[in-house]
């Protein structure tokens, strides 16, 4: 191998970080945004709004940053690292990162009938468990959206939503 493919392939492969870390920051950002296109029943609109992040994932950092500067309507925006099943009560939202998805039948089941959106990251899982899905279309972050999983959990939909993404049904 040639010292300009040497240099090539390491051109490549110091740049797929940036990439996942673009990927990353956009992710947090569409959490942040999706929250002004949905309302939480009156008894969750109190306290703080939690997002709860299961397993590790550089997108808690992202969302540190927003929850520093910014908040949801009156309510304090509150990130937590979830790793046991029984710390995802509570939360507004449950990101399910994509090296996490083989949990999501079992998070499905313990989310369920509190309020709680699920936000995965992988092909198909929108039809499946998650309201939002994060999905890539033509190289871009892009996502998908189950209104009746979000709206099975007492949660309003702005319509506005659905033109931003892609809707999907069960």
């Amino acid at each position: 191998m040639g010292i300009k493919q040497l240099l090539f392939l390491a051109a490549i492969v110091l740049c797929i970080p940036r990439v996942n870390a673009q990927d990353d920051k956009f992710k947090a950002l569409f959490m942040y945004n999706f929250t002004k296109y949905l309302e939480w029943p009156t008894q969750m609109q109190q306290g703080n709004f939690v997002i709860g992040v299961y397993g590790s994932s550089p997108v808690i950092a992202e969302l540190n940053i927003i929850a520093g500067k910014r908040g949801i309507g009156r309510q304090k925006l509150e990130i937590r690292k979830i790793n046991e099943l029984a710390e995802l009560t509570g939360c507004h939202i449950v990101y399910v990162p994509e090296a996490r998805t083989d949990k999501l039948s079992q998070i499905n089941k313990v989310c369920k009938n509190h309020g709680i959106v699920l936000i995965s990251d992988g092909p198909g899982l929108a039809k499946s468990y998650a309201g939002l899905n994060y999905i890539k279309v033509n190289g871009k972050l892009n996502f998908e959206i189950n209104r009746q999983h979000i709206e099975n959990e007492g949660i309003k939909v702005n319509t506005a939503l659905f033109s931003l993404g892609i809707q999907v049904d069960q």
